[in-house]
Protein backbone atom coordinates (compact mmCIF):
# COMPACT_ATOMS: atom_id res chain seq x y z
CA UNK A 1 0.00 0.00 0.00
CA UNK A 2 1.14 3.24 -0.74
CA UNK A 3 2.60 5.41 1.97
CA UNK A 4 1.03 9.21 -0.11
CA UNK A 5 -2.76 9.87 1.14
CA UNK A 6 -3.56 10.86 -2.13
CA UNK A 7 -2.30 7.71 -3.50
CA UNK A 8 -3.58 5.83 -0.75
CA UNK A 9 -7.46 7.01 -1.56
CA UNK A 10 -6.85 6.45 -5.64
CA UNK A 11 -5.97 2.29 -4.58
CA UNK A 12 -9.29 2.62 -3.37
CA UNK A 13 -10.56 3.55 -7.24
CA UNK A 14 -11.57 7.15 -6.26
CA UNK A 15 -10.66 9.74 -8.16
CA UNK A 16 -8.74 12.59 -7.23
CA UNK A 17 -9.58 15.82 -8.92
CA UNK A 18 -7.71 19.09 -8.13
CA UNK A 19 -9.76 22.40 -8.16
CA UNK A 20 -7.10 24.77 -8.52
CA UNK A 21 -6.27 25.44 -12.50
CA UNK A 22 -3.56 28.31 -13.09
CA UNK A 23 -0.82 28.96 -15.78
CA UNK A 24 1.86 28.71 -13.51
CA UNK A 25 0.64 25.52 -11.92
CA UNK A 26 0.66 24.19 -15.49
CA UNK A 27 4.09 25.93 -16.56
CA UNK A 28 6.53 24.68 -13.73
CA UNK A 29 5.89 21.50 -13.83
CA UNK A 30 3.67 20.95 -10.50
CA UNK A 31 0.67 19.88 -12.44
CA UNK A 32 2.95 17.14 -14.02
CA UNK A 33 4.05 16.29 -10.67
CA UNK A 34 0.67 16.06 -8.51
CA UNK A 35 -0.41 14.03 -12.04
CA UNK A 36 2.86 11.55 -11.45
CA UNK A 37 3.03 11.44 -7.97
CA UNK A 38 0.01 11.81 -6.05
CA UNK A 39 -2.23 10.66 -8.20
CA UNK A 40 -4.33 13.54 -9.52
CA UNK A 41 -6.89 12.27 -12.01
CA UNK A 42 -8.51 15.55 -13.22
CA UNK A 43 -9.07 19.25 -12.75
CA UNK A 44 -11.88 21.38 -12.39
CA UNK A 45 -12.41 25.33 -13.45
CA UNK A 46 -14.51 27.80 -13.18
CA UNK A 47 -14.84 31.45 -14.03
CA UNK A 48 -14.18 32.31 -10.05
CA UNK A 49 -11.12 30.03 -10.53
CA UNK A 50 -9.71 31.72 -13.32
CA UNK A 51 -10.24 35.35 -12.11
CA UNK A 52 -8.10 34.54 -9.14
CA UNK A 53 -5.44 32.93 -11.50
CA UNK A 54 -5.07 35.68 -13.73
CA UNK A 55 -5.29 38.71 -11.31
CA UNK A 56 -3.15 36.69 -8.94
CA UNK A 57 0.04 37.58 -10.67
CA UNK A 58 1.99 38.17 -13.75
CA UNK A 59 1.48 34.96 -15.40
CA UNK A 60 -0.85 35.98 -17.99
CA UNK A 61 0.51 39.47 -18.42
CA UNK A 62 2.03 39.01 -21.54
CA UNK A 63 -1.04 37.03 -23.65
CA UNK A 64 -3.09 40.00 -22.50
CA UNK A 65 -0.96 42.58 -24.17
CA UNK A 66 -0.47 40.78 -27.18
CA UNK A 67 -4.61 40.35 -27.46
CA UNK A 68 -5.17 43.82 -26.20
CA UNK A 69 -2.59 45.52 -29.07
CA UNK A 70 -4.58 42.84 -31.30
CA UNK A 71 -7.96 44.67 -30.41
CA UNK A 72 -9.50 41.56 -28.53
CA UNK A 73 -12.60 42.54 -25.84
CA UNK A 74 -11.77 41.33 -22.36
CA UNK A 75 -14.31 38.64 -23.20
CA UNK A 76 -11.92 37.26 -26.09
CA UNK A 77 -9.39 37.78 -23.69
CA UNK A 78 -10.07 35.83 -21.48
CA UNK A 79 -11.56 32.75 -23.24
CA UNK A 80 -8.25 32.73 -25.44
CA UNK A 81 -6.60 32.65 -21.77
CA UNK A 82 -8.69 29.79 -20.53
CA UNK A 83 -9.00 27.96 -23.71
CA UNK A 84 -4.83 28.03 -23.77
CA UNK A 85 -4.69 26.78 -20.10
CA UNK A 86 -7.17 24.43 -20.46
CA UNK A 87 -5.67 22.95 -23.53
CA UNK A 88 -2.45 22.39 -21.90
CA UNK A 89 -3.68 20.84 -18.67
CA UNK A 90 -5.62 18.44 -21.22
CA UNK A 91 -2.68 17.09 -22.59
CA UNK A 92 -0.79 17.01 -19.31
CA UNK A 93 -3.60 15.07 -17.93
CA UNK A 94 -3.40 12.89 -21.33
CA UNK A 95 -2.26 9.72 -20.59
CA UNK A 96 -4.04 9.46 -17.60
CA UNK A 97 -7.30 9.32 -20.03
CA UNK A 98 -5.94 7.10 -22.24
CA UNK A 99 -4.91 4.91 -19.66
CA UNK A 100 -8.22 4.22 -18.14
CA UNK A 101 -9.88 4.38 -21.51
CA UNK A 102 -11.67 7.54 -21.28
CA UNK A 103 -13.10 7.12 -17.51
CA UNK A 104 -10.70 9.56 -15.89
CA UNK A 105 -8.05 12.51 -17.07
CA UNK A 106 -10.38 15.35 -17.34
CA UNK A 107 -9.98 18.81 -16.79
CA UNK A 108 -13.22 21.07 -16.85
CA UNK A 109 -14.60 23.31 -18.61
CA UNK A 110 -17.77 26.18 -18.07
CA UNK A 111 -19.99 27.17 -20.13
CA UNK A 112 -20.81 31.33 -19.49
CA UNK A 113 -22.90 31.10 -16.61
CA UNK A 114 -24.47 33.74 -18.01
CA UNK A 115 -26.23 31.60 -20.51
CA UNK A 116 -27.50 29.39 -17.77
CA UNK A 117 -31.49 29.81 -18.42
CA UNK A 118 -30.71 29.20 -21.88
CA UNK A 119 -31.15 25.82 -23.93
CA UNK A 120 -30.53 26.54 -27.13
CA UNK A 121 -27.51 28.93 -26.31
CA UNK A 122 -25.60 26.53 -23.69
CA UNK A 123 -25.85 23.79 -26.13
CA UNK A 124 -24.73 26.40 -28.92
CA UNK A 125 -21.80 27.43 -26.26
CA UNK A 126 -20.63 23.76 -25.30
CA UNK A 127 -20.26 22.60 -28.48
CA UNK A 128 -18.24 25.99 -29.26
CA UNK A 129 -16.25 25.35 -26.19
CA UNK A 130 -15.79 21.45 -27.22
CA UNK A 131 -14.66 22.48 -30.95
CA UNK A 132 -12.25 25.12 -29.41
CA UNK A 133 -10.35 23.31 -26.77
CA UNK A 134 -9.98 20.33 -29.38
CA UNK A 135 -9.17 18.08 -26.84
CA UNK A 136 -10.80 14.59 -25.89
CA UNK A 137 -10.61 15.29 -22.91
CA UNK A 138 -12.26 18.41 -22.25
CA UNK A 139 -15.32 17.73 -20.13
CA UNK A 140 -17.63 20.80 -20.71
CA UNK A 141 -19.82 21.86 -17.68
CA UNK A 142 -23.10 22.57 -18.24
CA UNK A 143 -25.43 24.33 -15.89
CA UNK A 144 -27.58 21.87 -13.44
CA UNK A 145 -31.17 24.34 -14.23
CA UNK A 146 -34.05 22.99 -15.86
CA UNK A 147 -32.92 24.98 -19.08
CA UNK A 148 -29.42 22.93 -18.45
CA UNK A 149 -30.89 19.79 -18.80
CA UNK A 150 -32.42 19.71 -22.25
CA UNK A 151 -28.75 21.02 -23.33
CA UNK A 152 -26.78 18.59 -21.23
CA UNK A 153 -28.87 15.87 -23.33
CA UNK A 154 -28.19 18.15 -26.45
CA UNK A 155 -24.60 17.04 -26.28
Amino acid sequence: MATNPLLQVAERGQSIWLDNLARPLIRDGKLTRLVVDDGITGITSNPAIFHKAITGGNAYDDQIRKLAEEGQTAEGIYEALVIRDIQEACDILRPVFDRTNGTDGFVSLEVSPHLARDTQATAVDAARLWKAVDRPNVLIKIPGTPEGIPAIRAC
